[in-house]
C-alpha cells in the first residue's frame, strides 16, 4: 500500500502543480496578492495534493470495492422491490454525503440549504433507480438522455421557473457527482454488468453518473416552480485580511475540526449502508473487511485534507483573482485565463482519477486514461472560457446550454455507445470540488467586478463545465470511428481493433 500511496501522491502533485504555478505567476504580475494570501494558497495546495492522493488510494480499497459488490449483490437477488428500495436509499444517502453539494448550497441564494440538499438528493435517488433499471432491462442510454434533456429544457424555458433557479439547478446536476458519489455509482454499474455478463454489458457499465446528473436539475427546477417568482440577493463572501503567517495557520487549525466533523457525518451513512449490505446481501472475509476499513480511513483523511485546503486556501484566491481582473482594464483576459485554468484544474478533481482508472480497467487499456484526460481538459477549458464570456456579456445560461446539449445528443447517433456513456459520465465527474471551490468563486469574483447579477450570471459555471466534455469525448470516439474501418458495435469491437492510446 505504501508503494501505491507514493504513486497516488506523485499523480496528485502532477495534477495540482500547474494550477499552483499559474496562480503564483498571476500574483507577481497581473493580480498582486499579500504574502499571507500566497502562503495560505500554498498551504492549501499542499493539503490538496496529500488529500487527493489519500482519497484515491482509499476509494480504490473501500467505496469502489463495496459499490461493485453491492451492485452485483442486489442484482443477483432478482428481487425488483429490493433493487428499487436499495437504489433510492443509496442515491439519497450518498448525495447528502457529497461535500460539493454542501459547498454549492452554502453559496446558492435561492432557498434554505437543507431544502436544496434534500431536493437534490431525492433527484439523484430517483434517477439512480432509473439508471439501474436501464441496465437491468437493457434500455438504450441515448434514448433516455434525449427524452430527459428535452424535459429539462422544456421546464427550464417555462415561465413558471424563476430565472435565478435555472443556473443553480444545472450547477446542482454537476456538483452532486463528486468524490463520494462517483466511485460508488461507477462501481454499482460495474457490479451489475458483471452479473449480466452478456456481450453489451461492458458498454452499460457507464451511464449511471450521466442519468444521476439529470435528476437534481429536474427536482431543483420543480422546486423553483413551487416556490414562485421572487427576487434573489446573492452576496459574495468576504475575504479575511490576515495579519501574519501565524494568523493563517490559526485559520487552518480552527477550521480543521469543522471539516473533520463534516466528512465524518458524510461518510457515516455510506459506511452504515456497506455494513448492512455486508450482513444481508454478500459476505466479506476478515482480510477484505480490514482492507475496506483501512480504505475508508484513508478516504476520510484524504477528504478532510482536500476540503480544508480548497475551502480555506483556494476559495478566497479564486474570488480575489476574478474580482481584481474584472474590475481592471484587463477584464478581456478573463476568458483566455479562465480557459487556461480550466484546462489544468480538471486534472486535480479526485473523481476524474477514479473515472480514468475504471475506464482503463473496463476496456482493458483500449481507451487510455491519458487520452480521456486530455479530452476532458480541452472540454473544461472551453467551458470556463465561455462562462467568463457569459459573465462579461450577460447572456442567459440557457442560450449556451441548449445548443451544447442539442449537439451532444445529436452526436449520440454517430458515436460508439461506450463513448456516449463515458462522455455523459465525464460531464458530471469533471464538475467536482475544484469547480465548486475555485472556479465558482472565480466566477463570483468576476461577476462582482463587472457589477453583474450574481444569482443569474456567476452561477452556471459548474453547468458549463459539466456540458463541454460531452462534446469533446464524443468527438474523441467519433474520430476513432472515422479513422478505423467499419466494425461491430460494442466493446468486443474495441477488443479486436481499437487502441485509443494511439488514436488520441
Amino acid at each position: 500500500m505504501k508503494k501505491n500511496l507514493y504513486a497516488k501522491i506523485r499523480e496528485s502533485l502532477a495534477a495540482v502543480l500547474p494550477v499552483t504555478l499559474i496562480v503564483l505567476i498571476l500574483s507577481v504580475t497581473l493580480v498582486p496578492m499579500t504574502g499571507e494570501m500566497v502562503f495560505m494558497f500554498l498551504v492549501g495546495a499542499a493539503m490538496l495534493i496529500a488529500g487527493v492522493g489519500l482519497f484515491t488510494l482509499g476509494a480504490d480499497n473501500s467505496m469502489i470495492l463495496m459499490g461493485e459488490k453491492i451492485g452485483a449483490g442486489i442484482t443477483r437477488t432478482r428481487k425488483l422491490p429490493l433493487i428499487i428500495f436499495s437504489c433510492l436509499i443509496i442515491g439519497i444517502f450518498i448525495t447528502v454525503a457529497e461535500p460539493d453539494l454542501r459547498v454549492l448550497a452554502e453559496q446558492a441564494p435561492i432557498v434554505e440549504n437543507t431544502v436544496l440538499i434534500v431536493s437534490v438528493a431525492v433527484g439523484v435517488g430517483i434517477f439512480l433507480l432509473i439508471a439501474f433499471l436501464r441496465i437491468f432491462f437493457q434500455i438504450k442510454l441515448s434514448l433516455l438522455l434525449v427524452i430527459f434533456y428535452i424535459a429539462v429544457f422544456a421546464l427550464a424555458l417555462s415561465p413558471l421557473i424563476p430565472g435565478a433557479f435555472i443556473p443553480v439547478a444545472f450547477d446542482s446536476g454537476g456538483v452532486t457527482t463528486g468524490p463520494i458519489t462517483v466511485p460508488f455509482i461507477l462501481a454499482l454499474g460495474l457490479g451489475l454488468a458483471k452479473i449480466r455478463g452478456d456481450k453489451s454489458s461492458e458498454d452499460d457499465t457507464f451511464g449511471l453518473v450521466a442519468l444521476c446528473s439529470i435528476g437534481p436539475i429536474l427536482t431543483v427546477l420543480v422546486l423553483g416552480a413551487l416556490s414562485g417568482s421572487h427576487d434573489v440577493n446573492a452576496e459574495i463572501a468576504a475575504i479575511d485580511d490576515y495579519q501574519d503567517v501565524r494568523a493563517v495557520f490559526r485559520e487552518f487549525l480552527v477550521m480543521l475540526p469543522h471539516y473533520l466533523e463534516e466528512v465524518f457525518f458524510a461518510l457515516l451513512p455510506i459506511v452504515a449502508l456497506c455494513a448492512a449490505f455486508r450482513l444481508f446481501i454478500f459476505k466479506l472475509g476478515k482480510h477484505e473487511t480490514l482492507e475496506v476499513l483501512i480504505g475508508f480511513g484513508l478516504t476520510f483523511l484524504g477528504l478532510v485534507l482536500f476540503l480544508t485546503g480548497v475551502n480555506i486556501g483556494f476559495m478566497p484566491v479564486g474570488i480575489h483573482l476574478g474580482r481584481a481582473l474584472a474590475a481592471s482594464e484587463l477584464k478581456w483576459l478573463l476568458p483566455p485565463l479562465g480557459a487556461l485554468i480550466g484546462y489544468f484544474i480538471v486534472a486535480a478533481e479526485p473523481a476524474v482519477h477514479v473515472l480514468k482508472e475504471q475506464v482503463q480497467d473496463v476496456t482493458q487499456g483500449r481507451i487510455s486514461g491519458k487520452s480521456l484526460g486530455r479530452a476532458l481538459s480541452i472540454g473544461v477549458a472551453a467551458s470556463v472560457g465561455l462562462a467568463m464570456l457569459r459573465i462579461l456579456t450577460g447572456v442567459e445560461l440557457v442560450w449556451f446550454l441548449i445548443p451544447g446539449y442539442a449537439f451532444s445528443l445529436l452526436m449520440t447517433r454517430l458515436t460508439p455507445g461506450i463513448f456516449t456513456a463515458i462522455a455523459f459520465d465525464s460531464g458530471g465527474v469533471a464538475s467536482g470540488p475544484m469547480t465548486a471551490t475555485f472556479l465558482l468563486p472565480f466566477a463570483m469574483g468576476a461577476c462582482a467586478g463587472v457589477g453583474g447579477d450574481m444569482a443569474r450570471d456567476a452561477f452556471g459555471v459548474v453547468a458549463m463545465v459539466a456540458m463541454t466534455p460531452l462534446i469533446t469525448i464524443q468527438l474523441l470516439g467519433l474520430t476513432a470511428r472515422l479513422k478505423l474501418k467499419p466494425r461491430p458495435a460494442g466493446l468486443e469491437a474495441l477488443d479486436e481493433i481499437l487502441d485509443l492510446s494511439e488514436v488520441a
